[in-house]
């Protein structure tokens, strides 16, 4: 069986989410780094007289795995992780304590 290539699953995965992202004051950007396998995605701009950048979205790709650093979505990227064919065991819950992703579904390591 053939692997699965886990960057172009994550590229494809974000770039719906800012196909898909509401329109408002501010932009949803991308940011693929495919040298070092980062991805990320950003809100970015103004809010009245608020400035807005924080980071959504934060992947990478390491040692066989999908690590997910920041998941600011509802539906959760390890679900659509999931639903593209990632076996459980090649998702890392990063932003969780490393002490608790053994009582997650999902990659400890």
């Amino acid at each position: 069986m053939e692997r699965l290539n886990y960057k172009e699953i994550v590229q494809k995965i974000l770039e719906n989410h800012v196909k898909n992202s509401s329109h408002s004051q501010t932009e949803v950007k991308l940011i693929f780094d495919t040298e070092r396998d980062r991805y990320q995605v950003l809100n970015l701009g103004w809010q009245d007289l608020t400035r807005i950048f924080g980071c959504i979205i934060y992947i990478e790709v390491k040692d066989g795995k999908i690590w997910i650093e920041r998941d600011g979505t509802e539906i959760g990227i390890a679900n659509e992780l999931v639903e593209a064919g990632v076996p459980k065991q090649d998702i890392v819950l990063a932003f969780k304590a490393p002490y608790k992703r053994k009582f997650t579904e999902f990659a400890a390591i």
